[in-house]
């Protein structure tokens, strides 16, 4: 109970309250999602989280920033329905998806149901490329949205996948909730984004309740204490991930790791450690079905994970990933495109087209659509005049052969671009001066590519293998 100069008003979980949000910056509605004490104020502490937020900035916060005359009690009618947990489950490969309130970052999927037909577009059909001063009657038409489609959706199925990395998500209240306060894993302290299904009792403590949980950067077993990590790392064996060497230029590397081969010794631990910040991975015992692809920076310490992504051996739907992450102190550095553009070499190699599985996250929306932005104008401003003087021509098809991008996600980000045009009864893509320059300055901002030379990899027929 909360006394008030109008009288006490009682606190329960569910209620929606304003909140001070954490920089100052005014008041935003939240739901109270859980209640503790806390022993060193005597004051109780409330677990919020913000209405239209990502759930990575849910937090612990003390009654003082809440304007209680604002409250709002949960209504009765409404419960929200708690799902049992079974055990300690492991964590495996899944997609990146937002786990939030609020849907994903803006994404036009202009194209009906997934298919170019909507467009008019035929595959072999060639478009007419005009590079710069696209600033006529054309450059700046739009198709309509049919009614009720909803411009930020993606293209989801409406049943959840049965088999690899999709399957239907448990948002019970224990996994809302953050679990871990901190972890320590090599020279970096990182705050937890979400939930991750660390056992609860490890050597008669609660791992969960410690003030940091101890991770060895390189095997990735996961200790109680400073003591006991120091303990560790005079004895372990790994200074990189286990597996196959199969990409090193400069301090570079990539390791291709079997979930079946190195199942525990680092597959699920590689799988608990990226739940910390992937918010709907899926919880599985079995990694077997997947591969894991671990990008690390090389010192004389040794290897350090920067971050990985992982896929089906067999993708019926030819997934190219199914997740794939950069760890908090590598974000902003390139390391993001740099996974994608590597799962994209691994097609080339296969001599496949790909994509990731959807839907993705707010963060890997944003990452994937600036690489497919960056790629297919890299591709477009590099095309030459015929001989006869004319325009360059090309097609999706070839766009789509070129750079083992499916051809969905080539025409989505050209319609996300406003670069395809209908003029004197031909679709034409355009590309304006500004854009031009748009391109350029990305790219300068991109000194990190995947050399193909570099790459020593051979592709397994899996099918072949009986069961991996």
């Amino acid at each position: 109970m909360v006394n008030m100069a109008e009288g006490k008003v009682e606190i329960t979980e569910g209620c929606h309250v304003p909140v001070l949000l954490p920089n100052g910056d005014g008041w935003h509605s939240a739901e109270v999602l859980s209640i503790k004490d806390n022993g060193n104020i005597g004051r109780p502490l409330y677990y919020i989280h913000y209405e239209d937020y990502n759930k990575r900035l849910d937090e612990w916060v003390p009654l003082e920033r809440m304007d209680l005359s604002k409250l709002e009690q949960p209504k009765k009618d409404v419960k929200t329905p708690v799902k049992k947990t079974e055990g300690n489950a492991t964590v495996v490969a899944s997609r990146v998806v937002n786990g939030g309130s609020r849907p994903g970052s803006p994404e036009r999927e202009i194209y009906e149901n997934g298919t170019m037909q909507s467009l008019g577009l035929s595959n072999s059909g060639a478009m007419k490329v005009h590079i710069g001063g696209g600033s006529g009657a054309f450059s700046n038409r739009k198709r309509k949205l049919p009614e009720n489609e909803d411009p930020d959706s993606q293209d989801v199925p409406t049943a959840p996948r049965q088999t690899g990395s999709m399957v239907a998500h448990h948002d019970d209240i224990i996994t809302r909730m953050k679990n871990i306060n901190l972890i320590e894993f090599g020279r970096w302290r990182i705050k937890p984004w979400y939930f991750s299904p660390y056992p609860q009792v490890m050597v008669s403590r609660e791992l969960t309740s410690l003030p940091i949980l101890y991770i060895c950067e390189y095997c990735l077993k996961y200790l109680k204490s400073a003591k006991c990590l120091e303990r560790h790392l005079a004895k372990c064996l790994y200074k990189h991930p286990p597996g196959n060497e199969i990409y090193r230029k400069d301090k570079i590397s990539v390791f291709e790791i079997d979930g079946r081969k190195n199942k525990v010794q680092y597959a699920q631990h590689l799988c608990l450690l990226a739940k910390l910040f992937l918010d709907h991975k899926t919880l599985y015992f079995d990694t077997d079905p997947f591969l894991f692809y671990c990008m690390c920076e090389q010192d004389l310490r040794g290897y350090h994970l920067v971050g990985f992504f992982s896929k089906e051996k067999e993708s019926a739907e030819d997934f190219n990933v199914a997740c794939i992450l950069t760890l908090p102190p590598y974000q902003r550095k390139g390391y993001g495109k740099l996974l994608i553009e590597f799962s994209y070499e691994l097609s080339k190699v296969e001599g496949k087209t790909g994509s990731p599985e959807k839907p993705l996250s707010d963060l890997g929306l944003l990452s994937y659509r600036s690489y497919w932005s960056q790629t297919i104008l890299e591709i477009l401003l590099n095309l030459k005049p015929n001989e006869s003087g004319e325009r360059p021509c090309i097609t999706i098809n070839e766009i789509s052969e070129l750079t083992s991008i499916k051809k969905d996600d080539v025409i989505s980000t050209l319609q996300h671009l406003n670069l395809i045009n209908y003029y004197k009864g031909q679709y034409i893509i355009t590309l304006s001066d500004e854009q031009i320059q748009t391109q350029e300055r990305a790219m300068a901002k991109r000194p990190i590519r995947i050399d193909p030379k570099c790459l020593h990899w051979q592709p397994k027929d899996w099918s072949k293998r009986g069961k991996w």
